[in-house]
C-alpha cells in the first residue's frame, strides 16, 4: 500500500512537473548532450590510449572544494599524457558533507538540496562539478563516474512486508527521482537476494523493472541523467561482487561508455569470466598481489605468475594503489614502472603522483606507457631480484624493461628485437647507449632498487 501512494504521488510530480518544466528541461538536456557529443568529447583523447588517473583518495578533505582542487590540475595532468580521470561518488549521500559517496542516497543531488545535513556534498556543488568534468572535456580527457548500484544509505524505517519487521528502505530524495520502498531491494515479491550485500546496507534489487528503469533505462535514468545532462564518458562500478554481470552489460548497451568493475578478487579465471559476461574492463586484482608479493615479499619470481593482463590485456585495469589499498610500500616507483610498461590499460593513484612519489619519474613513465610500450611481451629473465621483460612493438618499436630490486648494479645481456641498432636508457638512470649485435644481443644494465626502460633512438 505505501508502495502504491509513493508510486501516484511520484506519477503526480512528474505529470505537475511536465506540465511547467519538461519543454525546457528536455531542451535542456538535448543542448547539453549534442554540446558534449559534437564539440567538448568529439575532442577527448581515445580513453586507453593512455593513463588514467584516479582523482581522489579516501578522505580527500572535507569542506566542499575537491571538485575546484581537481579542475586546477586536469591541463597538467592531460600534458603529462593522462586520459581519463576517475572521480568518486558524485552523489549526496547518507553521511552528507563527511561521505566519501559510497552510502549512496540521492542519486539525482549533486550539491544542491539541503538533506543528509547539507546542501554541497564533500566534494562540493552541482555547479562546481560540471564545471570540473566541462574542464577536463576541454584538456582532452575523458571523466568516469563512479557507480554506486550495490547498495542504498539514509531511508527511514518502515514496515516490510516481505522480512516482518521494519527496515530503512523507504528513500524520498528531494531531486524527487527516484523514489524507493522495500520492493526495491532484497528480499521482496520477485527475488529474494543476489549475489552479495554489502555493510547491512539495503541490497538493490537489479531484478525489479522499476529499478532497471531508473538506474539505467529510463530517458532520465541515472545512466543516461549523469552521461547527457551531467557530462560522464564512463563508468567504474563498485562493488560488482554483490550483483549480476548481466547488470553491467545491460547498463553498458543502454548508454555507453567505458566501462569498469571493482570484482575484488585474485583469481585469474573468476576476473576472466566477470569481464566476458559484464563486457566491461575489471581491475587487475591478480596482478596487484602478485606486485605485493614481488616487492614487499622481495620475490620478483612472483611476476612470472599469471594475472589478468596475460590472459585478457584488453580488460584488465592495472594499479599499484587506490582509495582502498595501500600495500605495496617497498620501492613502489618499481610497481609503476611494472604496470607502464606492460599490458593493460594503467591507473595512476592521485597521492602516489602528487605527494607520494617523484612526479618526474611518474611523467617519465607515463611517457614511455604511451610512446614505447607496445605489442605483446615476452619476459626475458626473472629470478629474486631482477625482472626483464620485452614489449614487441606495434606502432613503436617496442621496449625492454629491466627491474633491478637488488642493493647494486646489475648488468645482463639479452636478446632484443633489434640487430646492429643503437640503443638507450629512456629513464636517463643509465648514461650507456650500447649497439645490439647483429644477433639482437646486447648488455644492458639497471641501478639498485631502481629500473631501466630501453629502446631505440
Amino acid at each position: 500500500m505505501k508502495k502504491l501512494k509513493l508510486i501516484i504521488l511520484y506519477v503526480s510530480i512528474v505529470f505537475t512537473y511536465s506540465c511547467s518544466n519538461d519543454d525546457v528541461l528536455t531542451d535542456s538536456v538535448k543542448e547539453k548532450s549534442v554540446n558534449n557529443t559534437n564539440s567538448q568529447r568529439a575532442g577527448l583523447k581515445p580513453i586507453g590510449s593512455g593513463v588514467m588517473m584516479q582523482a581522489f583518495y579516501w578522505d580527500v578533505p572535507a569542506g566542499g572544494n575537491w571538485w575546484n582542487t581537481v579542475k586546477a590540475k586536469v591541463q597538467d595532468w592531460s600534458n603529462a599524457g593522462i586520459d581519463a580521470i576517475w572521480l568518486p561518488p558524485v552523489s549526496k549521500a547518507q553521511n552528507g558533507p563527511f561521505s566519501m559517496g559510497y552510502d549512496p542516497f540521492d542519486y539525482y543531488d549533486f550539491g544542491e538540496y539541503d538533506q543528509m545535513g547539507s546542501i554541497e556534498t564533500r566534494f562540493g556543488s552541482r555547479t562546481e562539478l560540471v564545471a570540473l568534468i566541462d574542464s577536463a572535456h576541454q584538456s582532452g580527457l575523458s571523466v568516469i563516474a563512479d557507480i554506486v548500484i550495490n547498495h542504498n544509505s539514509g531511508g527511514n524505517s518502515e514496515v516490510n512486508p516481505y522480512t516482518g519487521g521494519s527496515t530503512w528502505t523507504d528513500f524520498n530524495p528531494l531531486s524527487g527521482k527516484f523514489y524507493r520502498s522495500a520492493t526495491d531491494f532484497h528480499p521482496n515479491n520477485a527475488h529474494s537476494n543476489d549475489s552479495g550485500v554489502f555493510g547491512g546496507f539495503p541490497d538493490l534489487c537489479h531484478n525489479q523493472t522499476y529499478v532497471q528503469d531508473w538506474l539505467w533505462k529510463n530517458s532520465n535514468s541515472v545512466a543516461k541523467y549523469y552521461r547527457d545532462v551531467i557530462g560522464f564518458d564512463g563508468w567504474r562500478f563498485d562493488y560488482v561482487k554483490g550483483f549480476e554481470p548481466w547488470v553491467v552489460k545491460a547498463w553498458k548497451d543502454e548508454v555507453g561508455g567505458f566501462s569498469v568493475g571493482e570484482y575484488w578478487d585474485s583469481n585469474v579465471s573468476t576476473l576472466d569470466w566477470w569481464t566476458s559476461s559484464a563486457n566491461a574492463s575489471a581491475f587487475d586484482f591478480a596482478c596487484y598481489y602478485k606486485m605485493k608479493d614481488a616487492f614487499m615479499g622481495n620475490n620478483l619470481n612472483a611476476l612470472n605468475d599469471n594475472m589478468l593482463w596475460k590472459q585478457n590485456a584488453s580488460k584488465a585495469m592495472t594499479f599499484v594503489t587506490n582509495h582502498d589499498t595501500d600495500e605495496i610500500i617497498n620501492n613502489k616507483i618499481l610497481a609503476y614502472a611494472y604496470i607502464l610498461t606492460h599490458e593493460g590499460y594503467p591507473t595512476i593513484f592521485y597521492k602516489d603522483y602528487e605527494d607520494w612519489l617523484n612526479k618526474a619519474s611518474l611523467n617519465n613513465l607515463i611517457w614511455i606507457h604511451n610512446n614505447l610500450a607496445s605489442g605483446s611481451t615476452s619476459i626475458l629473465h626473472v629470478d629474486n631480484d631482477e625482472y626483464i621483460a620485452k614489449r614487441n612493438g606495434n606502432n613503436s618499436s617496442g621496449l625492454i624493461v629491466y627491474i633491478n630490486n637488488s642493493d647494486a648494479w646489475q648488468e645482463r645481456w639479452v636478446e632484443t628485437n633489434w640487430s646492429s641498432t643503437t640503443i638507450k636508457d629512456y629513464t636517463g638512470h643509465s648514461s650507456w647507449q650500447p649497439v645490439t649485435q647483429s644477433g639482437k644481443w646486447v648488455k644492458i644494465q639497471a641501478p639498485p632498487k631502481s629500473y631501466s626502460v630501453w629502446s631505440t633512438l
